[in-house]
């Protein structure tokens, strides 16, 4: 089979390998689709991945091909996306059903080989099947619909709710659509790059704040008739993000921590205390939860997806096969095009 690995820091290479044999367990997935993540890029160019060489991608689905012992064989031929996160089942988050908190996990396309291969090993209980009918594109979008989904949920949007998002990124996006689906009365978004902002616009959205030519907190000030935006989701991680965030906050209101720092982020003593005056409230945001009750946000966003309710094609602006995928990685980097989610497709 061939994999696209990455050997040193912003060096990929296409290898051949011997097409793995599923454990016990386990069932071999034939990738069908696999999304590039925006934390993919500091991985592959900046930052480094914990180990080398190592093949990312934890944005991906497929089909099953072949099980491992002690797996239904019914359940080749199924489509399927992945949990990428592989948890230890030991620690006590585990045992609670916590898997995003997992103190010992694994990770597809991090810690471990990832989507950027023609065939993956992966445990039965990172299976999230799907319908027969299932788009693999669509479904490779899955793990960032989750974590929108999951923002949502820990916001506990209520019904006409004001919504801000700093970030207009792929997932920003989605919690946009998100929160509309959950009954937001006002969706808003704000970011800086003009190629972000016109994609937006022509997927439909309206209510945008150019940051770099507006003040996007006198903005959504003005949009929420003065009072600060219900709920304001910071995806940027960056001070500005945060800060502007804080500020357009309204008093009693929510702000989710979303975005990836790539720096120190750091208030002003001013600030600090005008939101604390608001007696608002800060909350991290990570991941997903998975194979729980009352929601599996996994099975809830895949029928989301499935149905229709919440479209995710039209993110897709890349879509190339393996042997283009490394030159795809350098024009996201680049910044050369208007991008919103690059995909190999099989």
């Amino acid at each position: 089979m061939k994999v696209l690995s990455l050997t040193e820091l912003g060096k990929f290479e296409l290898q051949e390998r011997a097409i793995p044999t599923p454990g016990a367990g386990e069932v071999l997935v034939k990738i069908g689709a696999a999304g590039i993540c925006g934390s993919d890029i500091p991985r592959a160019f900046v930052n480094g991945p914990y180990h080398y060489p190592i093949v990312l991608g934890h944005e991906f689905s497929g089909h099953v091909v072949a099980v491992g012992e002690g797996v239904k064989e019914d359940l080749v031929g199924r489509k399927t996306a992945i949990f990428p996160l592989i948890p230890c089942n030991e620690c006590a988050f585990c045992k609670e059903r916590h898997y995003a908190k997992c103190t010992h996990y694994s990770y597809f396309g991090s810690r471990q080989d990832g989507g950027f291969s023609e065939y993956l090993s992966v445990p039965e209980f990172n299976l999230v099947l799907l319908d027969d009918d299932a788009d693999l594109r669509e479904a490779a979008m899955l793990e960032p619909a989750v974590v929108g989904l999951h923002v949502m949920r820990r916001a506990h949007l209520d019904l006409n709710d004001s919504v801000v998002i700093y970030g207009m990124g792929p997932i920003g996006i989605m919690i946009a659509r998100w929160a509309a689906i959950y009954g937001a009365k006002k969706v808003l978004l704000v970011d800086i790059d003009q190629k972000k902002i016109e994609f937006c616009r022509a997927l439909g959205f309206t209510d945008i704040c150019d940051a770099s030519q507006t003040d996007p907190v006198e903005w959504v000030m003005q949009q929420t008739e003065g009072y600060g935006a219900d709920v304001c989701i910071e995806g940027s991680g960056s001070s500005s993000g945060f800060i502007n965030s804080l500020m357009s906050c309204r008093v009693f209101g929510k702000v989710l921590m979303l975005g990836n720092p790539h720096a120190d982020v750091n208030i002003p003593r001013e600030i600090y205390d005008k939101f604390m005056r608001k007696e608002a409230q800060i909350m991290g945001v990570f991941n997903s939860i998975y194979s729980q009750r009352p929601h599996d946000e996994w099975k809830d966003a895949a029928a989301a997806i499935q149905s229709g309710k919440l479209k995710v094609s039209d993110l897709i602006t890349h879509a190339v096969p393996m042997e283009e995928l490394s030159a795809l990685f350098n024009l996201i980097r680049d910044s050369k095009v208007p991008f919103c989610k690059g995909m190999m497709v099989m």
